[in-house]
């Protein structure tokens, strides 16, 4: 019943359960440096995420001017449509460049989207 050289009621050490390598230790965190991949990485999606949609609702803002205003002034509503068109590219732009990829890229028609969406629901409907 007992192990050999044991006394009973003491404390028998036994080696601790190896555990997996993908679980977290807690006797040994790993901490992540500052300059970290990953934490560098999380930085800049993080920036470009913000960047974007902030100029984005400049965007959505200008669109949304250009329906409230007097259905008269074609022109002028057709300036705004032009000019959020503008900021939705500098919007791709701006994630681009964050992620040092190529600015002139087929990424970069992905600012026009608003612009249309936003002409199609001023002028068609």
């Amino acid at each position: 019943m007992n192990e050999p050289g044991v006394r009973p009621g003491s404390a028998v050490e036994r080696p601790a359960p190896k555990r997996a390598r993908h679980l977290m230790d807690p006797a040994n965190p790993r901490v992540d440096r500052p300059n970290s991949a990953s934490v560098v990485r999380v930085q800049t999606w993080v920036m470009s995420v913000l960047a974007v949609t902030t100029i984005l609702h400049l965007a959505v803002g200008l669109l949304i001017s250009a329906a409230v205003i007097d259905a008269d002034l074609v022109v002028e509503r057709v300036g705004l449509v032009v000019i959020a068109g503008a900021f939705g590219v500098v919007a791709a732009a701006a994630g681009l460049a964050i992620h040092r990829r190529p600015i002139a890229s087929p990424w970069l028609s992905l600012g026009l989207v608003p612009a249309l969406v936003g002409a199609v629901l001023i002028f068609a409907l």
